[in-house]
């Protein structure tokens, strides 16, 4: 019989990084299942990493974010950073920028990455989808 604690900790954090992200990743939630000690410190790091800084704030994390993954050719990561961003009050033009900035030293794939993701929002957009 499962720990009734260990369970209310495990809805909890799971509810918590879906709200805090606006998604939930399926493995993420599998992670929580197998092992939720590592999923706790892996979501500390998040936290720490892709929130207001003591000088750059959550958006601006985001960008930089954005153009990493968009490097690694991550086109549904870049897709749901850039909704978070967004939610985060950067503008459309500032994921544009960041994604052009990415042709420099990332070349045409990673340029084309982000522009499909970009895309994606756009098409979401049309479609009522927040």
């Amino acid at each position: 019989m499962a720990d009734p604690s260990v369970e209310k900790r495990r809805k909890d954090l799971v509810e918590a990084m879906s709200k805090e992200r606006g998604y939930m990743p399926p493995p993420w939630a599998y992670m929580a299942e197998k092992d939720l000690d590592f999923i706790e410190a892996y979501n500390n790091l998040y936290t720490r990493g892709l929130t207001d800084g003591k000088a750059l704030p959550i958006k601006t994390r985001e960008l930089i974010a954005i153009a990493i993954l968009a490097y690694r050719g991550l086109t549904d990561a870049v897709y749901e950073h850039g909704k978070r961003a967004l939610r985060h009050g950067a503008t459309k033009q500032e994921l544009m920028e960041a994604i052009e900035t990415t042709i420099v030293p990332g070349g045409a794939p990673t340029f084309g990455t982000g522009l499909r993701a970009l895309m994606m929002i756009e098409e979401d957009e049309k479609k009522g989808k927040k």
